[in-house]
Parts: structure tokens; C-alpha cells; sequence
């Protein structure tokens, strides 16, 4: 690739937006059952490749003191825990390329997940057709942001704002489930219905498998997220917390091993399992790379300021806002706010009292003095920060700062 960037600070932040692109694309092929999007997973594998080496190599190049060397080897200890997570990737893509196959009861769980991957066919005459995604602001609008777009037999992975969308596009997103209904409406689909099972009121070691691995995909995808956060924020408290949910992750892939062995023990096909069982490794193996990332909080006073900054500068960026009294954020519950929805924000952890309630579900009520930790688009930022109670100010640096409005 003669035109992939030589900036080592564009090259960190194309690295984490793909290997996020990766991870949400092969859990997509998961859930759809689609061979065509896990084998773009391996091609994105080979740009990723390519693009560690670059970065690697220039690195190494940049080092010219001793005193340097500690500060770089930071850097590329990042550089390895993304590549590990777009390995990761790789393999939950496997279980469609080999079929080894996975339990209906996991999709279904898999629709209730706090974000889910949607793909969905541009209708002639929609809401959506002929416009660009810049002017739609999905993520505004519905919470979904786009991950890929099929269009006839090509695919567009690196999706740019001004990309028009055209009648018979197939567009794959990702966010909140709340946000499909209007998604579909925008886009002339027919009402969609997520994949459910009969009531049993058995629950069998599979059922507690399944739920056990659903939970390690949403801790594992927050772990991911405050690892960042904690790079960019230099929050060693954040840090502790990506510690302590690695540990959890440690402890459920260990309960899930047993109960797949139980339920293997039953009348069921043994290839469903051998899918739960990749995808628990990979999941663990996505916690433990975000424990690698925050040592570096823990144990270096700073952190190489490249990071901070390539980080930051990603598609998807972080935002720590406050809670301020009278906001409309003080005393609303996180449900009522419908920051999915509009701006388009996912709550990865809230602030109280020094310590953190990481992924806070809708009936959490925000009390003022808290401190959001959230992730979303840029263009959300300013509709958050009024929710609570503030303005977003550039300084005559280009610094945006909180300004009590």
C-alpha cells in the first residue's frame, strides 16, 4: 500500500480505528452468518500487518537518545496490544470461515447486548438514498455509526463522510438497539424483529454459557474503550479499573470452560461448543490487551505524548464531561437521557465519589458532581456537553474547553 500514511501519529490512530473496525465486523459476520464479511476481516488482517510494520520501523527510527528509548517502547507496546486485538478479531471471523458453528441461544442473546451490529438495504425514495452520511448523521439521529458498506459486489471499508449513499447499499452499523427502528425507517426497510427462542424455564449449562460469554463481549469491547480513555485522560484510576475487569474476564472464561464441558456431557451438537470456546479465548485475549495498554498509566509518571494525541484523533473520540447541578443531566436516569440516540454517545463509565461504575446501565440516575466518561462522534460533542450543562469553547489554541454555560 504505497499510500498508507507515514505520520506515526496518523498511523496509531488508523491502527485503533481498525482494529475496532475488525472486532465489530467479525462479531457482524457472527451474527449474520455472513462468509463475505469475516473474509474482509482476514483482508483488513493484512493492511493491519502492513501498517505495524510501518509503524514499528518508525519507532525504531525515532529513537536517537537513550533517554527516548523508554517513551518509544511504550508506544510500540500499544502498537502490539492493537495488533493482538485485531487477531482476536480474526478469530471470532474463524468460526464462520470453518463453520464450527455456535448456538442459536447466543444470537439471540446477542440482540439484548448494550451495542449490537445491524445491517440494513437502502430503499429508491428513502429517507436515505442519494444523500451522503455526512448530511444524514446517523450517529446523531439513531445512535448507529457505519462500520462497512456492500455496495453490488464491492466492499467500502474505510467509509468517508461524504460517501453517498445510493438505493440497493447494503450499510453494516453498529450501536444501540434502541436506534434500529428509526434506522430502518430512514432507510424504507421493513420492520425487524431480533432473533428469539422459545420460554424454557430450565437453564442449562448452555444457557449459562451463552449468557457468561455475552457479558465477556461487552466487558471486554468496555475494557478496550477505558484502556483508551485511560491513555488519553493519563487516568491512573481508570487504569485500576481496566485491571479489575480483566480479572473478571479471567474468572468467567474459566466458569464458561466448565459449563460448555457440562453441557458437552448432554445430548448436543459438540460443534455449537467449539464456537463458544474460540469465542471465550478471544474475548479474554481482548481484555488482556487492554491491561497492557493501561500499565503504562500505572506505571510510568507520563506517557509519550504521541499516544495521547493519535488516540484522541481517532473516528470515535472520548469525552470526559461533568455533571453539573441544574443540567439536564442532574437527577435524569441514563435511559431518560437517550445519549445513544442523540448525541450519539455511549456511557463507558461514570465518576462518583472517586470511584467508577463502568458501563452503567438506563436506570442509573446521574447525580451532579458525577463525571461521564463517554465515547462517540465529534460532531456529538457540543449536544452532550450541553446536557450537562455546559458549553464547548475553543480557545484561541484550538483547545476546546467545558464552559459552564
Amino acid at each position: 500500500m504505497d499510500d498508507r500514511p507515514r505520520n506515526l501519529r496518523t498511523m496509531l490512530a488508523e491502527a485503533k480505528d481498525t482494529s475496532d473496525l475488525m472486532v465489530d465486523l467479525a462479531y457482524a459476520a457472527l451474527y449474520f452468518g455472513d462468509p463475505e464479511m469475516a473474509e474482509e476481516v482476514r483482508e483488513l488482517e493484512k493492511e493491519m500487518s502492513e501498517l505495524v510494520h510501518d509503524m514499528r520501523r518508525v519507532s525504531i527510527l525515532a529513537v536517537r537518545r537513550p533517554k527516548e528509548a523508554d517513551g518509544m517502547a511504550a508506544v510500540l507496546q500499544v502498537i502490539s496490544a492493537i495488533e493482538r486485538i485485531g487477531n482476536d478479531a480474526v478469530d471470532i471471523a474463524r468460526i464462520v470461515t470453518y463453520r464450527l458453528g455456535i448456538p442459536e441461544e447466543f444470537l439471540a442473546d446477542l440482540s439484548a447486548a448494550e451495542e449490537v451490529s445491524h445491517r440494513v438495504l437502502i430503499s429508491e425514495g428513502s429517507q436515505m438514498a442519494h444523500r451522503s452520511l455526512s448530511d444524514l448523521e446517523l450517529p446523531v439521529v439513531c445512535g448507529m455509526r457505519v462500520m462497512a458498506v456492500r455496495r453490488q459486489r464491492d466492499w467500502i471499508i474505510d467509509v468517508p463522510g461524504d460517501l453517498v449513499v445510493l438505493p440497493d447499499d447494503v450499510l453494516f452499523l453498529r450501536g444501540a438497539p434502541a436506534g434500529i427502528n428509526r434506522l430502518r425507517e430512514l432507510a424504507g426497510a421493513p420492520p425487524w424483529e431480533p432473533p428469539q427462542l422459545a420460554e424454557d424455564t430450565a437453564v442449562t449449562d448452555l444457557d449459562r454459557a451463552v449468557d457468561t460469554l455475552v457479558e465477556m463481549k461487552n466487558i471486554s469491547e468496555v475494557s478496550v474503550g477505558l484502556a483508551y480513555s485511560a491513555l488519553v485522560l493519563a487516568d491512573r484510576g481508570l487504569a485500576a479499573e481496566v485491571r479489575h475487569l480483566e480479572d473478571r474476564l479471567d474468572e468467567m472464561n474459566d466458569r464458561l470452560e466448565l459449563w460448555v464441558l457440562r453441557a458437552g456431557a448432554q445430548e448436543l451438537d459438540p460443534s455449537q461448543l467449539r464456537g463458544l470456546l474460540q469465542l471465550s479465548r478471544a474475548a479474554e485475549d481482548i481484555g488482556d490487551q487492554a491491561q497492557q495498554m493501561v500499565w503504562l498509566v500505572e506505571t510510568f509518571d507520563e506517557v509519550h505524548p504521541i499516544l495521547r494525541i493519535a488516540l484522541g484523533e481517532s473516528d470515535e473520540v472520548v469525552m470526559h464531561c461533568p455533571v453539573a447541578p441544574g443540567s439536564a443531566a442532574d437527577g435524569a436516569k441514563l435511559g431518560q437521557l437517550g445519549l445513544e440516540i442523540e448525541p450519539g454517545f455511549s456511557v463507558l463509565a461514570i465518576r462518583r465519589a472517586g470511584r467508577y461504575l463502568y458501563r452503567p446501565r438506563a436506570f442509573v440516575r446521574l447525580e451532579a458532581g458525577d463525571e461521564l466518561i463517554a465515547s462517540g462522534p465529534d460532531e456529538g460533542r457540543p449536544m452532550l456537553a450541553d446536557l450537562c450543562g455546559y458549553r464547548l469553547v475553543r480557545d484561541d489554541e484550538g483547545v476546546d474547553e467545558l464552559v459552564p454555560a
